[in-house]
């Protein structure tokens, strides 16, 4: 029988693209938050490589665009 992962177990890179990729504004500006200048950098330019490059489910574009559009409202606001 195989043991049940409670939410809390899972692995933490596992929960962050959970968060990122799960259209829900709270949890994309959470966990992009919790990014230094050069991750949040790396993480932008994977998310316009799978919302524009060939290969990737329409699902998954979605949900980078989804997050893109979060991330600019984000930083859109802090620099104001």
């Amino acid at each position: 029988m195989r043991k049940k992962i409670m939410p809390d177990e899972r692995d933490p890179l596992e929960q962050f693209w959970d968060d990122i990729l799960s259209r829900q504004p709270d949890l994309i500006r959470a966990a992009f938050t919790r990014l230094n200048t050069d991750e949040r950098l790396q993480l932008v330019i994977h998310l316009q490589r799978m919302a524009s490059e060939p290969g990737w489910q329409p699902e998954q574009r979605k949900s980078a665009l989804a997050a893109l559009e979060t991330i600019d409202r984000k930083t859109s606001q802090i620099q104001k």
